[in-house]
């Protein structure tokens, strides 16, 4: 089966199962490079603090994206691998709002002007555990310290088996104009598997809610291959999620890793579909998503033609950040709270990933940064090579040799020789001047920008990283 019916040719997506079967392995996501687990303890909280101070002053500054980890949830969903704190103790996130809280006046007092914030992100954990007050109390503080620019992109994760319609509307007040809402599947079985029982009904008021409240946009989260999934129970989520008609669809394959995750220790691994059945889901997926009219963006995500992403990728200005795709390339990303990763300029840094840690570096009046890294020339040219594959599926060769003053073909030899089978086997073109992903090979992306990844080629092996599909 090929998909045919995009709305452009970067946009085209045709899924060859052989070639999938052949190419797929482990690899990063991408989210950012170098990769989170390069990043080392050499960089800290004063290694940070120098990064901030650095910025442009002023006008020449980039605006401002930031980034909050509200790590509580009610309860433990099985397939979960975020840094999170299962709770029902609301007042535990009281205690945490006063270090968050410290954390942001600690950051916003380094810059030398109060900043401009073009996107903001609540994520977690369950950003919506945090009480009506408590989240007008947050917001109170970022509205303190940075200025929020009209027209910016606010957006936050949404469990809609705790969201009413009080809630949505209060987001609403607060400025919050985008949400995602978590779904990963609608079957009883399903959901009983993994800990996570959600109606359709909820989380169709909650999305109505969004619309009558004036967001605009929302995005659902599907997961394929949970236990107990077959393509029939999955086509049925499917068609209830195309009935919402949510503006962006990520569908993310799941990374069964119970050696690194603990609650998926929880899950029956006989219950997991086989790889051949994951496939059979993933390709139906792809058919009816596109059959209702969505466009394949890259990797997962898929939304609506006339979605800001869908726009930004036919106009040359999609970019990947920890968040998934964005349309903010030129934003520096601050980032608050437990475990929260930041990006300033040529550096990424990681705040302390336990609580009790967390807490103790505010108490001392530190930064809780405890990793990151500084990139080097060479980490900020494949960074922009790895950037331009994802996310628009080709690069021309002359931007990179003149903004980086490099001989495109020479720099890079080794890697084009190593594209030599992907270019066989159709997957991708290479040119005097450009490289391009083609349709076969666009579900493969991030086994094609793992070509320029220099790290995977000096240190640990791939088998750390979750499955390519």
């Amino acid at each position: 089966m090929s998909t045919e019916s995009i709305v452009n040719d970067t946009q085209h997506l045709v899924f060859d199962r052989d070639l999938i079967v052949r190419y797929d392995g482990n690899g990063p996501r991408y989210t950012s490079y170098p990769t989170a687990d390069r990043f080392g303890a050499g960089f800290g909280a004063e290694d940070y603090r120098r990064v901030l101070a650095q910025r442009a002053p002023g006008s020449l500054a980039k605006p401002l994206s930031l980034y909050f980890h509200i790590p509580f949830c009610n309860t433990v969903c099985y397939y979960c691998a975020c840094n999170k704190v299962i709770t029902k103790d609301k007042s535990r996130a009281d205690r945490y709002l006063d270090y968050l809280i410290r954390e942001i006046g600690l950051q916003a007092g380094l810059l030398p002007k109060k900043g401009l914030v073009r996107q903001l992100h609540f994520g977690g954990g369950t950003p919506t555990f945090l009480s009506h007050e408590q989240l007008e109390r947050l917001m109170a503080a970022i509205n303190a310290h940075f200025d929020l620019q009209p027209g910016g992109e606010f957006s936050i994760e949404i469990d809609p088996r705790k969201v009413g319609m009080e809630t949505v509307q209060l987001l609403a007040r607060l400025g919050f104009n985008r949400m995602s809402v978590g779904i990963q599947d609608f079957d009883p079985a399903v959901q009983e598997a993994v800990n996570r029982i959600q109606s359709y009904d909820e989380t169709r008021l909650v999305i109505e809610a969004a619309r009558m409240y004036g967001f605009k946009s929302v995005s659902v989260d599907l997961i394929y291959g949970l236990p107990r999934q077959t393509l029939a129970s999955v086509a049925a989520t499917l068609e209830q999620v195309v009935r919402l008609r949510p503006d962006r669809i990520s569908l993310y394959n799941y990374a069964h890793l119970p050696e690194r995750f603990m609650p998926q220790r929880r899950i029956n691994a006989d219950e997991l579909p086989a790889p051949e059945i994951k496939l059979d889901i993933l390709q139906m997926a792809i058919q009816r998503l596109e059959e209702a009219g969505y466009v394949f963006i890259g990797m997962d995500h898929f939304a609506l033609p006339s979605d800001e992403l869908t726009i930004a990728q036919r106009r040359g200005r999609l970019h990947r950040n920890f968040q998934g795709y964005s349309t903010h390339a030129d934003c520096d990303l601050l980032a608050f709270g437990v475990s929260a990763i930041g990006k300033v300029g040529a550096s990424y840094n990681q705040n302390a990933k336990e609580l009790d840690d967390y807490y103790a570096r505010l108490d001392a009046g530190d930064l809780p940064v405890v990793r990151g890294m500084h990139l080097g020339p060479d980490d900020l040219l494949r960074r922009a090579v790895i950037q331009a594959l994802m996310c628009q599926f080709e690069l021309f060769y002359q931007p990179f040799e003149v903004g980086y003053m490099i001989d495109f073909p020479r720099y890079f030899e080794e890697e084009l020789l190593a594209l030599q089978p992907f270019v066989a086997d159709g997957l991708v073109e290479i040119n005097e001047e450009a490289i391009r992903v083609l349709p076969r090979g666009r579900l493969l992306v991030r086994s094609v920008a793992m070509v320029f990844d220099r790290y995977l080629r000096t240190r640990h092996t791939q088998a750390r990283y979750s499955k390519l599909i």
